[in-house]
């Protein structure tokens, strides 16, 4: 098949006056060179089609029979959104989650709601347009301060976890000035932090339930911050299977499964989770276009850890979005 691929490069000049972490999302070449050597592998030919506006005109060019999107998106809270919603109005085929999904997870406040109004548990939350609104927050402490339409652990620093007021309000401006966007306060959970990766539609497979085991703080004060992740190798130790009872691993498989479901999830995604006191799994938030970095991401690690070659894993992602769209080799 001639299989186009969506995505964004983080760009060789950081801009100073954007945050540091403004491109996290964002893929590295060698990224798209992994993924284009997995795709060729299987007998497909690979077109690069980059993202944004100069996407359309490679699209009319290269005529791929499907996109393997995990372009993030340019700008806004339903930036994730644009690529297929492109695809969709020029009815090219595309593996991923639809328009819908990508706006509805990457918008954290949403997505909680969804997810609490079917009985899954996620911690209590408020958000805030600017630091002069936070009075009382109504919350127990400690709590954690995130930008609301972020992933990569975007805007999200040691200093995120937040035990008094004023330490509230100073993240608060900090998300709020830096991100332009409204920041949202949700009571920290503080045991272990988890997350599980999935692929397939219907009824999902999992493919890892991992652990992040932090190796410098104990669970109540681990926060997995964009330093912790930009140092994972010094900072955590990733154990996948976990380290909990086996029924506390079905629990968390099955809160993951029925959240892919819920939020409209196709062909992969990765959920996460902490553990409360109870060890009952509380949802923080779900990213359908989860890293495919080889050694980086977290889905292709843990699909490592379980004895999946990555060349396996881009293969079986893509196999179900083929069958889903009723596609078959070319």
């Amino acid at each position: 098949m001639r299989v186009g691929l969506a995505y964004n490069i983080k760009p060789a000049d950081h801009p100073p006056d954007l945050p540091a972490d403004a491109f996290e999302e964002y893929d590295s070449e060698a990224t798209v060179i992994h993924l284009c050597k997995a795709l060729a592998s299987l007998g497909h030919e690979v077109i690069r089609l980059g993202a944004g506006p100069g996407m359309i005109d490679a699209l009319r060019e290269s005529r791929p029979d499907i996109v393997f999107n995990i372009a993030e998106g340019e700008g806004g809270r339903c930036r994730e959104a644009h690529v297929p919603a492109l695809l969709e109005m020029l009815g090219i085929p595309y593996l991923g989650s639809d328009p819908l999904t990508l706006c509805v997870t990457l918008d954290k406040p949403v997505a909680k709601r969804l997810v609490s109004s079917e009985g899954f548990p996620t911690p209590r939350f408020c958000t805030f347009r600017s630091a002069d609104e936070v009075e009382e927050l109504g919350l127990a402490f400690p709590v954690i301060v995130k930008p609301a339409f972020e992933g990569s652990s975007k805007g999200v620093r040691l200093a995120s976890r937040a035990v008094t007021l004023p330490e509230v309000r100073k993240m608060v401006s900090f998300v709020t000035g830096k991100y332009m966007q409204n920041a949202i306060v949700e009571e920290f959970v503080s045991g272990p932090e988890v997350t599980v990766g999935l692929v397939g539609n219907g009824a999902p497979r999992v493919v890892g339930v991992m652990e992040i085991v932090p190796k410098t703080v104990p669970h109540e004060e681990f926060v997995y911050s964009l330093e912790v992740k930009r140092d994972w190798e010094n900072q955590v130790e990733y154990r996948c299977p976990p380290s909990f009872p086996p029924e506390t691993v079905a629990e968390i498989e099955r809160c993951a499964v029925g959240i892919y479901g819920l939020l409209g999830c196709r062909d992969f995604s990765r959920i996460d989770f902490r553990l409360d006191g109870n060890m009952i799994p509380q949802f923080i938030e779900c990213n359908p276009l989860p890293g495919l970095s080889p050694g980086y991401g977290d889905l292709p690690i843990m699909a490592g850890k379980m004895g999946i070659p990555y060349t396996e894993l881009i293969s079986e992602i893509l196999s179900h979005a083929m069958t889903r769209l009723g596609l078959r080799d070319r």
